[in-house]
């Protein structure tokens, strides 16, 4: 997912992008969700959420 895309979400969800970089977005997003804000720190196999959006991306 690019970062357009990201930002577009984040925005949808009430998420302020500013000069956040992809992982701080997107754990800004799953925090304001409601999930834990685990993307990008290396729990993917971990963390259960089979149905994440952001599971394709995340290491």
């Amino acid at each position: 997912m690019n970062m357009q895309q990201i930002k577009e979400i984040a925005k949808s969800r009430g998420v302020k992008s500013g000069s956040l970089k992809k992982n701080e977005l997107v754990q800004a997003v799953q925090s304001a969700e409601g999930n834990e804000a685990c993307f990008g720190t290396g729990k993917a196999e971990l963390c259960g959420q089979e149905d994440c959006l952001w599971k394709e991306d995340c290491i």
